[in-house]
């Protein structure tokens, strides 16, 4: 490795893989493409964009990736045997740059456990794997799963091996989260000085946050000499979730003059990224969340406040600009134009087509229609809630609405849909309320039950006029469904909200492939 190349750390990207895998986080095929879009134009070198033998939809998806995304390598995971690498194969041949990522469990309550294997087969099975990899892939991941607890000595025999036989990247994750920060650079720095031909692969780290350690661990390898992070937009993923992107890109460039690295990704694209997967999962960021939260950049205390009037610096190590925050206040209203909103739109960190920016334009007129100013939040929303709605196959659109509430009313709703066919179909029904009343006329027409598990309205931004963000959550057989909407009209908002779940889960009814599912593992 040159010593440019040594100072160069890859980010490989897994949202669409390890942080679909969060409870609630589906995406169908649109939305996929939207994020690997958004995921491309963010400058991540690899996305991982799923687990080609899980299911046709995951192949399917890989597949759509492979075909609409040319900058980054796309790669999908397999377990190693022949079916999982054949899926892949057939996933990613499409691709103009392809990886395969295949794996293997290792540490002793794994082999145990799950797999019930000695030492030697594991070894066995994971040169088998990798070398059936490279018969199709110039470029292959060996994942040695669960290696933070992993007898070190093992665990250098099985990397030692894996490049043997033929791995160009060998990645050591901490799947449950266990290491510390000093036990994982121990474990990198352990495996570079014991490791025969360590040279000729690419260290990847790939950490969980169960200890609420992903990003720190993921630090403490790259210190030690990895050169490949993988990590998730709002670090989503299983349980705790997965290494946050943002977050490790922002410490690099934060903190060059200790990690002495740098990234290829273009860091004002974060927050607009950020809040898109948002949007398309349903999985709201916390307010105080690092470098993309709402209040990162915030300071209320006065002390805080005197000393930022003086110097930037004295309580910011970043500037907002440089994760995609606008610090302007513009407000656009019914009167401003096409051109007006293209500028401020860019200035948000929007690139938008001449076809997009037509819908967002339509959108943003009839908004102006109903409120007086229109802010930057009410800009964002529009973009995004018309990316993620017009991304997905929609079996269901809201054609009409009407309710009636009031003290000593019975509260109804009447509901009109149309499906894909364009037909229309009515429904009415009676409430507890009607949020309520609208939810079971919906049910009534769509045939699609679900239990109400969480229901929250929260304003995008302030006035008596401003849009309502509804989001909820519900549990189907099928899953558990996060849906959004924006609307000025709350029981609309909610209306639309649960046409997002029905849409979602219209799609999915049939997609997964149980069988596919079985002993899969994750890294």
């Amino acid at each position: 490795m040159t010593e440019a190349a040594s100072n160069r750390v890859v980010i490989f990207d897994t949202t669409l893989r390890d942080g679909e895998q969060s409870p609630g986080a589906s995406m169908d095929l649109g939305q996929k493409l939207q994020i690997a879009k958004a995921l491309e134009a963010l400058g991540v070198d690899v996305i991982e964009a799923g687990f080609a033998a899980a299911s046709p939809g995951d192949l399917e998806a890989i597949q759509g990736v492979s075909r609409h995304v040319s900058g980054p390598i796309i790669c999908s995971l397999a377990r190693c045997t022949q079916g999982d690498i054949d899926a892949s194969w057939k996933a990613l041949q499409d691709a103009p740059r392809r990886r395969i990522h295949v794996f293997l469990a290792t540490s002793p309550i794994h082999r145990d456990f799950k797999l019930k294997l000695a030492k030697e087969e594991i070894v066995k099975r994971a040169v088998e794997g990798v070398r059936r990899a490279r018969e199709r892939f110039d470029d292959v991941e060996f994942s040695p799963e669960d290696a933070a607890r992993t007898e070190l000595e093992f665990l250098a025999e099985v990397v030692e091996r894996a490049i043997e036989a033929g791995a160009t990247t060998v990645n050591i994750p901490d799947t449950v989260g266990y290491a510390l920060p000093q036990t994982y650079a121990e474990t990198i720095r352990y495996l570079r000085a014991h490791v025969r031909g360590i040279e000729r692969a690419v260290i990847s780290v790939h950490c969980h946050n169960d200890l609420g350690l992903a990003v720190a661990n993921s630090l403490a390898g790259v210190l030690e000499g990895a050169r490949q992070v993988e990590c998730t937009i709002n670090g989503i993923g299983e349980r705790a979730g997965n290494a946050s992107l943002e977050e490790v890109v922002m410490a690099v460039r934060t903190r060059r003059d200790v990690l002495k690295v740098e990234t290829g990704i273009r860091t004002d694209r974060l927050y607009p990224t950020s809040r898109l997967l948002s949007q398309v999962t349903g999985l709201a960021v916390q307010r105080n969340k690092a470098i993309v939260g709402q209040n990162a950049f915030a300071h209320e205390a006065g002390i805080h406040q005197h000393g930022m009037l003086t110097h930037r610096e004295t309580y910011e190590i970043m500037r907002p600009e440089e994760v995609g925050f606008a610090r302007s206040s513009l407000v656009l209203g019914k009167h401003s134009g096409r051109h007006a909103l293209k500028e401020r739109l860019a200035a948000l960190g929007y690139g938008l087509d001449d076809k997009q920016l037509d819908l967002v334009f339509a959108d943003f007129k009839t908004l102006a229609d109903k409120k007086k100013d229109i802010y930057d939040a009410d800009l964002e929303a529009l973009v995004i809630h018309g990316q993620v709605l017009g991304a997905g196959a929609r079996k269901w659109e809201l054609a009409a609405l009407s309710t009636t509430s009031g003290t000593g009313t019975l509260p109804a709703a009447s509901i009109a849909l149309t499906d894909a066919g364009g037909e229309r179909h009515q429904a009415a029904s009676a409430g507890d309320g009607p949020v309520d009343a609208v939810f079971k006329a919906i049910e009534r027409i769509t045939g699609v039950s679900v239990k109400l598990r969480d229901y929250s309205i929260a304003s995008v931004t302030t006035g008596e006029d401003a849009q309502g963000e509804v989001v909820l959550e519900v549990e189907h057989e099928t899953g558990v469904y996060r849906g959004r909407a924006l609307s000025t009209d709350i029981i609309e908002g909610s209306a639309r909200a649960l046409l997002d779940v029905v849409n979602r889960i219209a799609v999915r009814a049939g997609a997964q492939s149980p069988a596919g599912r079985e002993e899969m593992g994750t890294v």
